[in-house]
This record gives structure tokens, sequence and C-alpha cells, in this order.
């Protein structure tokens, strides 16, 4: 048997013609040394990682520890690093022989699960005793991971428009701010608000639509989220703008919402947490809440097609940022709010929109570094440099895609109160 370095096992797995170096805690390299980036496997926890879950799930958990260092990255901003590791690059497989002296020089240790880092959750199979997936109590439990981090960790990061949804670029050289105040002026167009209405937001975050509505369009709001963070902190800002007699944001399920008759209802970004199974009673039950000619918007995040597995299990996404989330193509939001009765009235793709969206949140993450780690932890930080750095070159490259659809309830003849032609602008 041929006892191999770690550098050596990694030129044996992925060859030299890689985009980064490799430096380990035994001495050795290997890789690419003219690369611009270098991993260090700094220790043996590193490695057990890497061994125990090869892919992106233990290269995450040795970064995120900082077990595994990656020298000439900016953890707020990981971008180039990852784009790196998106382009035709891979393991090799290795011939047989290969495979055993890896295995022998690796040793029974390197097998062995280190200690999780404490930001990951359970995989699906394990998370059954904390109730069904998309029950309401295991629902609020993945809402309170991924939200309740803190407000000031999200406000370094969102900026002072506290909006966490894809923001819509009214032109090219437009601020983070000033598109995402053009998303809400585009959903209160597209929902036809007047002054006098009544306006239901489900999955509301931190109030964002609710105040634009009220603000700017003359409407009443209701405003609902799980989490009690977002649901304290939006009150507290509508009261200081002297709008909480026209707008309220609660901390309910949006299921438990009594009132009706509502003229318009908005779900801005609270789709990718219900299930695709649960579609059929969501649509039905936000039908329910608009009166006849009211209009309802979904924007929520999709995938290129309708064939993919809504629930990607095990992966970083699904461990670390959002548990129990699913996305579906466009076409499976569309056919769930036809069949519980709305007429579709426009779809809009807004990808490339999401992507500027998030690169901006990971530059203001980078900006505030110091900050976020004080306030959230370095852990945390490093997800989060990984989440929207990831997040947005699969938006750039048509992995995931972000999508509005207008329905319209109709009156049982048939009529709606639709325009001839649409009444905003796109």
């Amino acid at each position: 048997m041929t006892q191999l370095s770690i550098g050596e096992i990694s030129d044996r797995i992925f060859g030299t013609d890689v985009p980064f170096a490799v430096t380990a805690y035994d001495g050795s390299t290997g890789g690419n040394p003219a690369a611009a980036v270098t991993i260090n496997i700094s220790n043996e926890t590193a490695l057990r990682y890497l061994v125990t879950a090869p892919g992106e799930l233990g290269l995450a958990r040795a970064y995120i520890t900082g077990d595994l260092i990656v020298e000439g990255i900016d953890p707020g901003d990981p971008y180039d690093f990852l784009a790196l590791f998106l382009d035709d690059f891979g393991p090799k497989r290795p011939a047989p022989r290969d495979v055993v002296d890896v295995a022998k020089s690796l040793g029974l240790s390197s097998f062995r699960v280190p200690p999780l880092p404490a930001q990951e959750v359970a995989p699906q199979w394990r998370r059954a005793v904390e109730g069904l997936r998309h029950s309401r109590k295991r629902d609020a439990e993945a809402i309170h991971h991924h939200y309740d981090v803190s407000n000031d960790f999200y406000e370094l990061v969102l900026g002072p428009s506290m909006a966490y949804t894809c923001a819509c670029y009214p032109s090219d050289g437009a601020t983070l701010e000033e598109a995402q105040e053009h998303k809400f002026d585009l959903v209160c167009k597209k929902l036809g608000l007047q002054p006098g209405m009544r306006l239901l937001d489900v999955g509301c975050g931190w109030g964002g639509m609710v105040k634009h509505a009220v603000k700017h369009y003359g409407v009443t709001a209701l405003g609902v989220t799980l989490s009690a963070e977002q649901a304290s902190w939006a009150q507290q800002h509508l009261k200081e703008e002297g709008l909480d007699d026209r707008a309220e944001v609660r901390f309910l399920d949006y299921r438990d919402v009594t009132e009706g008759d509502f003229d318009a209802v908005s779900s801005i970004g609270l789709t990718e947490h219900i299930g695709v199974k649960n579609y059929p009673s969501y649509f039905s039950f936000l039908y329910g809440k608009l009166k006849e000619g009211g209009r309802m918007l979904n924007h929520s995040i999709t995938r290129p097609d309708n064939k993919a597995p809504a629930l990607t299990r095990g992966g970083f996404i699904n461990r670390y940022v959002f548990p129990d989330g699913e996305i579906t193509g466009v076409g499976t939001i569309i056919s769930a709010m036809q069949d519980q009765g709305f007429e579709i009235r426009h779809s809009e793709d807004l990808r490339e929109h999401y992507a500027r969206t998030t690169r901006a949140w990971c530059k203001n993450l980078s900006a505030n570094w110091d900050e976020c780690v004080q306030d959230a932890g370095e852990q945390i930080s490093r997800i989060w440099g990984l989440y929207l750095a990831g997040s947005s070159i699969g938006f750039e490259r048509n992995n995931i895609q972000l999508h509005q659809v207008l329905g319209e309830k109709l009156t049982r003849t048939g009529a709606g109160a639709y325009p001839l032609r649409p009444d905003f602008g796109v």
C-alpha cells in the first residue's frame, strides 16, 4: 500500500488543474500552486468533515467552524470563490487502486463524524419528532431558525428598507433601497390598490409592504408573520410613523386570520415555506379571504421547471438556511391557483433582479462584517456569506428563479374588475 499525504489525496481525487491550492496540517500541499485561492485543511476535524460528508455539506461544515480556512477570500462576500466551484469542475473518478490507497491512508479515525456546528438542523427523517413537515409547530420552528437571528443583524444586511425579498430594479443604476421601494410599488399597482381598500399581507416580514401600501395608497392593511421578532419591530416602526391607526402587523399564523372580505392579498416570500402539498389549502384559504373582484399577488422563489423535487434533502440550504423549505416551477403555482378559483391575469420572472438583490445584501454583510460577527457570531455570519453569494450565482445561472403571479377572484357569472389593459408598469 502507498501511504498518501493529504495533498496527494487531493490530487488523486481532483487533479492539479483546479482553481485552488491545498495546504494541510500534515505539512503537505496539493492542487494548483498558481491558483489565487488556497484551501487550508488546518486540522483533523476539517478532514473528517470533508471525508464524512463529501461535497457541499462537508465543505460548509468545515468552513463554518473555521477548521477549514480559505485564504484570499472575503468571508462576508465569498462570491468569487464560490463561482470557481460552479464552473465545469468536480472530482475525478479514481482508479480502484487509488480508492484503496486513499481509504487506508486516511485511516478509520477520519471516517468518524465530528460534532456538527450548532446552527445545523437535523436531517428530515430525524426532524419527524418535531411533527409532520409543515405542521404549525414545525413551521414555527423553521421560521424561528432563520428569521429570529436579531433585528440588528438584519438591519445591517438588508439595509434601511428591512425588506427580505427580491427587489425590482427600475434602472441599471438604481440602489437597493430604490429597488425595494419600486418592488412594493409594483405590487401595489398590480393589486390595483386604491384609498379605502383593505389589504391582507401574509408572511409580511418587517412590514415593508404594509407600510408602503398604507402610506402611499391610502389602504388599511393587516400583516401577519410567524416571527415574533419581525412583528415587534414592524409594529413599533408603524407607530413611529403614525400609521398604526390603519396598519397592523400581528405575530400570527396566516391560517388564524379571522377577518375576511379583503380587496387584495399579497404573499411576498411565504410560499417557499408552506410545502407544495399544501398549495391547494393555502390558495383556497386566501381565495376565501377575498371579496369578488379582489386580486392576489403571489411572489416566490421558483425552479426553472416543474419536474425537479421541491424539497432538496441534506444540502447546505436545507440544513442551515431554510429547514423544510420547498420550491417548484411557476407552472405548479399557477395550476394550484387556478384550481382554487383564481383567474391568472399576469406572471413575471424577476430572476435577474434577485441576483442583484442578493449581491447587494452580500456587500452589506461584507461592509458591516465586524458588527455582524459581534451581533450574531462568526459562524452565523459565515453561513450568511455562503448563502447570499451562492444564491446570487444561482439566480444568475438560472438554477433558481423568482416569479410574481397575479390572480383575480371573479363573480359567479365570470365578471371581474380587471381592466382591459393592465393598470401597472412592468
